[in-house]
């Protein structure tokens, strides 16, 4: 079973989550139709092998902060790493070994490539993994941390999108000169594959609310049935008691902001997830605050849940590894190692609760290394 935290220390089991800060363990449903056996990465020589594709702008700095942490808490994973840059062309031959590297481990930890958007027919090495690999469920975990100040409170909020297909299908052509045609893809198998993963998600961690984001309004055909298909899905599920509702999605942008405590598990295509996720970081104070992951049926990748590639404060010293860190410890608890995890997440936040250190996005003055340096004093 693949799980993951965002939580203070107290674990309790995948069938006993609760939705306490303090003991909050969240348990991710393994996406596998009944029919398949779903794949777990193996342990060699009592480690496990991990791909990490640090990525651009930030990526290498806060790819150390998880690997110094990781010594110090001494945990059994090694890593296989590959210094991509969104950058190079898509055969380059590094890019190809990262892939292969993936295939090879079934999990992975990255930071964000960055996606020029100048250079003409260069896809994001972000979509394109996601995609070649069917990593097709993004889950992103937006929730107020103790000891950052934000403009609301009580946002505990999942919000899970569908990553193969929607906007990002990358199918885009030139009619004539002048005239751009883009291809939205919306699949029942892939919605549905989407909707059972929310509704597994809110069961598996005592969720009361399912919400479903859609624009079938305008996009009838394609959004249409994004949302017939998810409200069929939500009938299979009548007999937990959730609370199942849609919302057309510019309504959502502004509840967000004006109530987003009305929110539980959210649930939506693709570029949809990617704008609620960025707005969610703003709820709770820093795109550096939110850890994520993408998972497969084979395969699962832990990143991130804001994708920022912060090239403005790359090489400076000043970035938060917060969410990197977090993700790191989804990734443990997908390993099964959740004593490690636990250190881990209580280090964190003690470290960031406590004032001990604090980067500047977050209202302090401590410098990466500082950050890192605190959380390793409290494990």
């Amino acid at each position: 079973m693949l799980r993951n935290v965002l939580s203070r220390p107290t674990i309790v089991s995948v069938k006993q989550a609760t939705r306490g800060f303090a003991s909050q363990s969240s348990s991710i449903p393994t996406p596998a139709p009944v029919e398949q056996k779903t794949i777990f990465p193996k342990k060699y020589g009592g480690k496990y092998t991990v791909t990490m594709i640090p990525g651009d702008g930030i990526g290498q700095e806060i790819a150390m902060s998880v690997k110094d942490v990781f010594k110090a808490c001494n945990v059994p994973v090694e890593f296989e790493q590959y210094d991509v840059s969104g950058l190079t062309s898509e055969d380059d031959k590094l890019y190809q070994e990262s892939i292969e590297s993936l295939r090879r481990n079934k999990v992975g930890i990255k930071g964000t490539l960055f996606t020029p958007t100048s250079r003409l027919g260069h896809k994001s090495f972000n979509v394109t993994m996601r995609k070649d690999l069917d990593m097709y469920a993004s889950l992103s975990l937006c929730k107020n941390i103790p000891g950052v100040s934000s403009r609301l409170s009580n946002v505990d909020i999942a919000i899970i999108r569908e990553n193969t297909e929607g906007e990002y299908s990358g199918l885009e052509h030139q009619s004539v000169p002048g005239v751009v045609e883009s291809l939205k893809i919306i699949t029942r198998t892939k919605t549905e594959r989407i909707a059972r993963f929310a509704f597994d998600f809110a069961i598996k961690n005592n969720r009361k609310k399912v919400t479903i984001i859609h624009k079938a309004n305008i996009m009838k055909l394609a959004d249409g049935l994004f949302l017939r298909t998810c409200r069929e899905v939500a009938k299979e599920y009548a007999h937990h008691n959730l609370e199942v509702n849609d919302m057309i999605v510019d309504n959502t942008a502004m509840q967000l902001v004006c109530r987003p405590q009305q929110f539980d598990v959210m649930v939506m295509p693709n570029l949809y997830g990617n704008i609620v996720s960025n707005v969610g970081a703003g709820l709770i104070g820093s795109p550096g605050l939110i850890p994520g992951c993408n998972i497969g049926r084979e395969f699962a990748m832990f990143e991130p849940g804001c994708r920022h590639v912060a090239l403005d404060i790359q090489d400076q010293n000043s970035a938060n590894p917060t969410a990197m860190l977090l993700s790191s410890v989804m990734m443990l608890r997908h390993l099964n190692l959740d004593e490690h995890a636990n250190k881990i997440s209580s280090a964190v936040y003690d470290t960031i609760a406590s004032g001990a250190a604090k980067t500047v996005d977050i209202g302090g003055t401590s410098t990466l290394k500082e950050f890192t340096a605190a959380v390793i004093s409290k494990l």
